[in-house]
C-alpha cells in the first residue's frame, strides 16, 4: 500500500499534446435517447459496511445490459458516427466500417454492442490471458474474436497493426501521442454514469475513490466532479500495485511505463495511463493510492454478502474504503461521506 500526494494539482497538463477529458454531458443525450437499454443504475446505501457517516456506491453491473460501466464507451463513439451520418441512424448506418480493438472483455463488449447496433463488424484482440467465458461473450455479441500476444500491450499492438493493414478504425479505451480524438469522445460517454451519481447522492461527498486502469473511469469522473462540486470532494485514484502507472506518472511529472507482475485486478493491470487521463487527474486528483491483490480480494466476500458481488478490479474503490489500514493512510473518518463506483459484476 502506497499513497501519493499530487504535487501537479491545478497545474498544467502533464502530456501537452493531448486534451483534458470532455466534461460535456450534453453531447451524451442524444445517443441515450435511442438507446433501448439506457435506463439509470442504481446509488446503494452501503455505509453499514465501513465506519463512516456515509458510503455511496454507484452499481453498474447492469449498465445496458452490458455488465460494466464500458457500456457507456466504445458503443457511444460508434452511436455519436452513426448519429453523424444520418438523423435516423438504423442497422445499415454503418455497414461496410469495422472497428477493431484490444480488451479484456468489457471494453470489446461495448465495441461489439456499438457495432451491431448499426450493422458495423467489429474485431477484438485478446491476450493468451483472457478467459474463455470473455470471448464466448464477444462472440455471442456478434465479434470476431482473434487471440494474439502474452499480455494486452500485446494484443493492441495486433490491433493497431490490424487497424493500419487493412484501413479499419482502432477504438481503443486508452489515448497516446497521436492517437486522442476517439478515446476522447469514448471517456465523455463515461460522463453519463458520473451524472447520475451525483444527482443520486443526497449529500455532497467529502471523498469520491476512483479505481483505475488506463485511467478513463477516473479521469472522467474526477473532471466532472470538479466541473460540478469544485475543491469540495477528496479525490481519490487507486491503482494496483502491479500496475501504478498514474501514480507512477505523478511521480515523474509525465507519462511513464510501470512494469510489474499481472494482478488479479485484471482490467486494472495497465502499465501504461491514457494520456487524457494523466492531463485531467493531474489538474483534478488529490491523492494516489495502490493496493496489494490481497488487500483487495480480502474485501470481496463482504461485497457479496452485502449484494455487491464484483470482480477485484469492480471493488478496487470500494477495497480502499473498507480496509483500516486504508481508511487511516486517506485520512477517512467517522465523519466521511465517501462515494465509490462498483464496475462490473463478479469476474
Amino acid at each position: 500500500m502506497k499513497i501519493v500526494a499530487n504535487l501537479w494539482r491545478g497545474a498544467e497538463k502533464r502530456a501537452p499534446n493531448a486534451p483534458y477529458p470532455s466534461v460535456a454531458l450534453e453531447n451524451v443525450a442524444p445517443w441515450l435517447a435511442r438507446h433501448p437499454d439506457a435506463g439509470v443504475t442504481p446509488l446503494v446505501d452501503a455505509t453499514p459496511l465501513a465506519p463512516v457517516a456515509a458510503l455511496w456506491v454507484k452499481d453498474e453491473r447492469s449498465r445496458m445490459a452490458l455488465g460494466s460501466f464500458k457500456a457507456l464507451g466504445a458503443a457511444y463513439v460508434i452511436g455519436h458516427e452513426a448519429l453523424r451520418r444520418s438523423a435516423d441512424p438504423g442497422a445499415d448506418t454503418l455497414r461496410g466500417e469495422t472497428y477493431v480493438t484490444a480488451s479484456a472483455g468489457n471494453h470489446g463488449m461495448s465495441v461489439a454492442a456499438g457495432a451491431r447496433a448499426h450493422g458495423a463488424r467489429a474485431v477484438v484482440y485478446v491476450a493468451e490471458t483472457v478467459p474463455e467465458r470473455f470471448t464466448a461473450r464477444l462472440e455471442n455479441l456478434g465479434a470476431e474474436v482473434r487471440r494474439e500476444g502474452v499480455d494486452y500491450a500485446a494484443s493492441m499492438a495486433a490491433a493497431a497493426a490490424a487497424a493500419g493493414a487493412n484501413g479499419w478504425t482502432l477504438l481503443s479505451d486508452s489515448s497516446w501521442d497521436g492517437y486522442t480524438e476517439l478515446p476522447h469522445r469514448l471517456m465523455e460517454g463515461y460522463l453519463q454514469m458520473a451524472a447520475e451519481a451525483f444527482d443520486q447522492c443526497p449529500e455532497v461527498p467529502s471523498h469520491i475513490l476512483l479505481q483505475a486502469g488506463v485511467g478513463g473511469l477516473a479521469g472522467a469522473v474526477a473532471a466532472y466532479a470538479r466541473h460540478i462540486w469544485g475543491d469540495v470532494p477528496s479525490l481519490i485514484v487507486v491503482e494496483p500495485e502491479a500496475a501504478p502507472a498514474l501514480q507512477a506518472s505523478i511521480e515523474a511529472g509525465h507519462a511513464v511505463f510501470a512494469p510489474g507482475p499481472d494482478s488479479v485486478m485484471g482490467r486494472l493491470d495497465c502499465k501504461e495511463p491514457s494520456l487524457i487521463a494523466l492531463n485531467g487527474l493531474a489538474r483534478d486528483a488529490d491523492l494516489f493510492l495502490t493496493l496489494s491483490d490481497d488487500d483487495v480480494t480480502a474485501c470481496l466476500p463482504a461485497l457479496e454478502a452485502a449484494g455487491l458481488a464484483t470482480s477485484p478490479s469492480g471493488g478496487a474503490g470500494l477495497a480502499a474504503v473498507l480496509s483500516e489500514a486504508s481508511r487511516e493512510i486517506l485520512g477517512i473518518g467517522a465523519d466521511a461521506r465517501v462515494l465509490t463506483f462498483l464496475s462490473e459484476g463478479p469476474a
